[in-house]
């Protein structure tokens, strides 16, 4: 078996999507379930382009655990990071989409935040011989809103360091995960401190940082090899090495932007793992590698859901040859 070269950890889960767009969530009559959570989403992307990849997280003795782990193992992802818990269900995300296909969240039906498989993730039982021969660890921030995930996330932390694994973190904020959203900063800083890339949304630069300068947050960080600051439609500005730059969003008919940042991750891990890090200290090898990525979290954008909408390096390929 292909030991996987990207370890993901942190949430999966099902993104139930409103079936019509541009209603409030009280409106809703019915909801489409989609497999989604952000690191289980850079794992499915990442194998799709044909890096080896594997998820490590927490789900419940429940259906809905059963198929998500059935669809990432069908995938060709790496599960045996996958823990399972008797009591605690499967997390579930009620989505609701405006007309133009931009998502807010919009809570978890009758099940407190608290209470699901994803916050049960225990550090003691993280594998180990998947952090020998793993190039990369992919981390969220959202684990670290439960004692027991939050405790996972920094032993990973620890063993990535042991291993000379890179560390990369999508920040992906969601107050309403949190219990007291005000934790939150403080928390993320400090994981931030620990990794070597660090992929943020303008909003949670500005939150973090004061600013959404790219080279600016590199500067300020001064441990970290890159930074990307994506801004949606806005597209993108970076800073990896000495190299800074910005790249446009690519026109494309947006059905659903679950998922679209989890893509951009996947784009670029699947690239530096291709090349090395060393392929991002030449100025225009550097902004391929982000372009490819901007596709990559494009065409995420042009089919409903997260996972099932990502492309395959054919269509990857297709697409910037037609742009």
């Amino acid at each position: 078996m292909t030991h996987p070269q990207v370890l993901c950890l942190g949430e999966i889960l099902f993104d139930c999507l409103a079936d019509r767009p541009g209603q409030a969530y009280e409106e809703v009559e019915s909801w489409t379930p989609y497999p989604g959570g952000a690191p289980a989403n850079v794992a499915a992307a990442l194998v799709k382009l044909g890096t080896p990849a594997g998820f490590i997280g927490c789900v419940g003795q429940d259906d809905p655990g059963d198929e998500l782990v059935t669809l990432l193992t069908h995938l060709g992802v790496d599960c045996t990071g996958v823990q399972r818990h008797e009591t605690a269900p499967t997390r579930k995300v009620y989505v609701v989409r405006s007309e133009d296909g931009d998502r807010s969240f919009a809570g978890f039906g009758e099940i407190d935040t608290t209470e699901f498989a994803d916050t049960r993730l225990q550090a003691e039982q993280l594998p180990h011989e998947l952090f020998f021969q793993a190039d990369f660890l992919v981390v969220g921030s959202l684990e670290l809103a439960f004692p027991d995930s939050r405790k996972a996330v920094f032993r990973a932390l620890e063993m990535a360091e042991q291993y000379d694994v890179k560390i990369a973190i999508d920040v992906n904020r969601r107050d309403m995960f949190w219990t007291d959203s005000t934790e939150s900063k403080s928390l993320i800083e400090d994981l931030i401190k620990r990794v070597d890339f660090l992929k943020i949304t303008d909003e949670e630069a500005a939150w973090l940082f004061d600013t959404t300068d790219a080279g600016a947050i590199k500067y300020r960080l001064d441990s970290v090899e890159g930074v990307l600051v994506t801004a949606g439609d806005k597209g993108c500005t970076y800073c990896l090495g000495e190299n800074e730059g910005s790249m446009p969003a690519f026109s494309v008919d947006v059905v659903d932007t679950t998922g679209a940042g989890d893509g951009f991750v996947a784009g670029f891990i699947h690239k530096v793992c291709m090349h090395g890090v060393k392929y991002l200290e030449n100025p225009e090898q550097a902004k391929e590698v982000i372009r490819y990525a901007t596709a990559v979290g494009a065409l995420t954008t042009t089919r409903p859901g997260a996972i099932a909408a990502q492309p395959l390096p054919t269509e990857v390929a297709a697409f910037l040859a037609s742009h």
